[in-house]
């Protein structure tokens, strides 16, 4: 399959309607293939079970499951507009991506639907008395597993929304998308260095919108085929207009409009940036986060140093590859690729809280501090950034902090730095 396609139908997990709509069908299949019993298994060797018994049972489910199933949109309605008001309204996707939620959603309204058609048949008579049988045990395995999924899901909803756990589930998109660069932190391409960067025709984008995936397999494939090399000049994660590039060939002269559609079809751009393919994304929400704590309304600088203590360990991940003995496996010779710039995550990171957090002299030491630790790791350019930043940050804190006192406090602690 495409990957840019799979890509997409990976997507729909996003929303709210698939993982329902997966398990409506799950339960009419399981309502319907119950009465396949009733030609594979003799009608006097399953116990007999009432038609009235399994009545009863359905209706209890079917009356019930609604009325949950509503009550559970409610609450996560409620649980996303708190963590877009708490949070940041980019952290929306990351709770409506809540497995546990979808999945409780998901397990009332299949209980509800299997209830209904299940009623349907007996009352039908589409069931022999292996067929009933069957229908019961699927009756009480689906009661038991909605009441373990109702226990564990208002545990769970008790959580969802709230400032701490959407500040983990970022941290968590983060270092899930960190650790996915790592594996290939050139896509699988070639290092883009001044020696293998192209100079040639620049493809542009004829839409607007964020980079949120690239098809490397597929441009590698058009390489090939044309016998090219293809320079990637849009990351995921890039905010693409008519006039920004997204790939340079060491090509001279015009192509055809084909091959410049086949190009363009290997990127999925949209509205909204993508996580899963964006290490940079996790950081800004993050960022957003600790700004929205800053700001004079809400006032809470607790909430700006535990994420700075976030940055610090994803940004000391950032320099762990994920096999030091072993150098990146190159599988798109023709394809190659810039890397992520150290200084554009670091911005990401800090700019925003050392702007808002700029008097407020614990988040400043804190910020120091945090310099200090990236500043020690040994990793090209780290200690460059961590001293730039820790510069900019002691300049904000000179023109906010109202106190010499306060401002020596920090300037003592960045010169440790």
């Amino acid at each position: 399959m495409n990957n840019r396609i799979l890509f997409k139908i990976l997507q729909l997990r996003k929303r709210l309607w698939a993982r329902p709509l997966l398990f409506c069908i799950m339960a009419v299949l399981a309502a319907a293939l119950a009465h396949l019993t009733d030609f594979v298994v003799p009608d006097d060797l399953p116990p007999q079970i009432s038609r009235d018994t399994v009545d009863s049972l359905l209706t209890i489910i079917s009356s019930s499951m609604l009325a949950v199933a509503t009550f559970a949109v409610g609450s996560m309605v409620s649980a996303y507009a708190s963590a877009g008001q708490a949070a940041t309204p980019r952290a929306f996707f990351l709770v409506l991506d809540d497995d546990v939620s979808q999945t409780a959603l998901s397990s009332f309204i299949g209980a509800f639907i299997f209830s209904i058609v299940g009623l349907i048949a007996l009352k039908t008579e589409f069931y022999g008395p292996a067929g009933i049988f069957a229908m019961f045990l699927l009756t009480i395995s689906i009661f038991a597993w909605v009441i373990l999924t109702f226990v564990r899901w208002v545990d769970n909803i008790a959580r969802l929304g709230r400032l701490g756990s959407t500040i983990d589930k970022a941290e968590d998109a983060a270092e899930a998308s960190i650790r996915d660069r790592l594996s290939q932190p050139y896509l699988g391409g070639v290092r883009q260095t001044e020696k293998t960067a192209l100079k040639g025709y620049a493809v542009h984008a004829s839409q607007i919108g964020y980079v949120q995936y690239v098809d490397v397999q597929a441009l590698q494939q058009i390489a090939e085929a044309h016998g090219l090399h293809i320079m990637l000049a849009a990351l995921p994660g890039t905010f693409v207009t008519h006039d920004r590039a997204l790939v340079v060939l060491n090509h001279g002269g015009m192509i055809d409009d084909d091959l410049r559609a086949e190009i363009e079809d290997c990127f999925v751009i949209g509205n909204n940036r993508s996580f899963e393919e964006d290490p940079r994304f996790g950081l800004i929400v993050l960022s957003e986060i600790s700004a929205r704590a800053l700001s004079p309304g809400v006032n809470d600088p607790g909430t700006a140093i535990v994420t700075i203590g976030r940055f610090v360990k994803l940004l000391a991940l950032w320099t762990r590859p994920e096999d030091p003995d072993s150098p990146p496996q190159i599988k798109y010779d023709r394809l190659i690729v810039p890397e992520i710039a150290l200084d554009e995550m670091f911005d990401d990171a800090f700019t925003a809280i050392a702007r808002d957090g700029a008097g407020t002299v614990e988040v400043g030491i804190r910020l120091q501090k945090a310099f200090r630790s990236l500043a020690r790791i040994s990793y090209p350019g780290m200690r460059d950034q961590a001293l730039r930043h820790s510069g900019l940050a002691l300049k904000r804190a000179r023109q906010a902090l109202p106190l010499e006192e306060d401002y020596a406090r920090l300037e003592a602690v960045a010169r440790t730095i």
